[in-house]
């Protein structure tokens, strides 16, 4: 476990004693890579890790043990196949010094039989998820995962722009989706989605990549992501092959709009409708309002989505170091969709693009 964890676990105490929670139980999830490092072989053996004011631990299935050893100083409570992980899970808990009657977390994330194992335990616990403590603290990301999530951001733009680069009538979709991941690799990345959409198929905000071929005249919209050391990548694009139609002109600065209306609206303090609320006046204003189906945005930092959500519901109060994406979009069935995305950093007097590809239409 490395001083970095040592130094979220520390700050998960102060927020627990700020939020009056004796306990935290996180599953093998991103919660638990991000608190102590430990990424363990998920199945339906039981995996958590307790966190309580005076003590932390793992109940750990005893086949898994020795490789998560490696990754942390906390101890571990192992249990068998043989005999089962009650006896292990009563003395971790015995060992956390709990109240009578605790106020306990559950990662969100977690399976359910995992955290019912839990309850049934301690009887007579309160509970909820981990949005005041564990997602209170990943939520405001610190300067080192922003310089993760800027480099795989960068990484990014050359990969779409590769994507962008390689195209020519008759090539498919799965074809650049392929020039798009080959980046990735070769930086050392992961693919974590590349969706490729020629023409109507861009009206389909989840498209799944095919083999339809591009022709001239077709728009083209690409949204895709890697995921960096850790950290994920994520951004839309549009294009179009042969000179744009004047629709796909006026559409493209609608959304520019948007995402202009929205980035103004991102400060400290702000609630999340709000900003989607401004990304949405502007299309609805002209004309578009039902053409927009979706959220404005959501957040990202180990996941590729996690909190905030820029919903138009969302009360979450935006804070300087939260990271979301910005990206509202048209969709026109039988024509073409035309999103535009970019991720953001909050800071003290507004947000921060990540990419520095501008969102200008590539025209080929």
């Amino acid at each position: 476990m490395s001083s970095l964890h040592d130094q979220r676990l520390a700050a998960l105490r102060q927020r627990m004693s700020e939020t009056g929670t004796d306990l935290v139980v996180l599953g093998p999830s991103s919660h638990m890579v991000y608190l102590a490092g430990v990424d363990p072989h998920g199945d339906e053996r039981p995996v958590m890790l307790l966190v309580s004011q005076s003590h932390a631990g793992f109940l750990m299935p005893a086949l898994n043990a020795d490789s998560s050893r490696q990754k942390t100083h906390l101890p571990f409570f192992t249990w068998g196949d043989d005999n089962g992980p009650d006896t292990a899970l009563a003395d971790l808990l015995a060992a956390s010094g709990l109240p009578d009657t605790p106020s306990v977390v559950l990662d969100e994330t977690m399976r359910a039989d995992f955290a019912l194992l839990l309850l049934d335990a301690v009887p007579g616990a309160s509970r909820r998820f981990t949005e005041d403590t564990v997602g209170f603290l990943r939520a405001r990301k610190d300067d080192g995962e922003f310089k993760l999530l800027k480099q795989s951001a960068l990484l990014n733009d050359r990969a779409i722009q590769a994507g962008f680069d390689a195209l020519k009538e008759g090539v498919s979709e799965l074809e650049i989706a392929a020039v798009i991941r080959d980046v990735y690799k070769q930086a050392g990345a992961v693919p974590v989605f590349t969706s490729v959409c020629f023409a109507g198929n861009g009206a389909f905000p989840h498209h799944h990549t095919g083999e339809t071929k591009l022709k001239a005249g077709e728009a083209v919209l690409i949204d895709a992501g890697g995921s960096l050391d850790g950290y994920p990548s994520d951004m839309t694009r549009v294009g179009y092959l042969g000179t744009p139609s004047e629709e796909f002109r006026k559409v493209h600065a609608i959304v520019d709009r948007a995402v202009e209306a929205a980035l103004a609206a991102a400060k400290p303090g702000v609630k999340a409708c709000e900003v989607d609320k401004a990304a949405r006046e502007v299309i609805a204003a002209a004309g578009y309002g039902d053409r927009f189906p979706h959220r404005t945005g959501h957040g990202m930092g180990i996941d590729i989505h996690e909190p905030p959500y820029l919903t138009a519901t969302s009360e979450t109060v935006l804070d300087e170091g939260m990271v979301f994406s910005i990206e509202p979009g048209i969709y026109l069935p039988g024509a073409f969709g035309l999103r535009l995305e970019d991720i953001v950093i909050l800071r003290e007097n507004g947000p921060e693009i990540l990419s520095d590809m501008p969102r200008t239409a590539q025209l080929r």
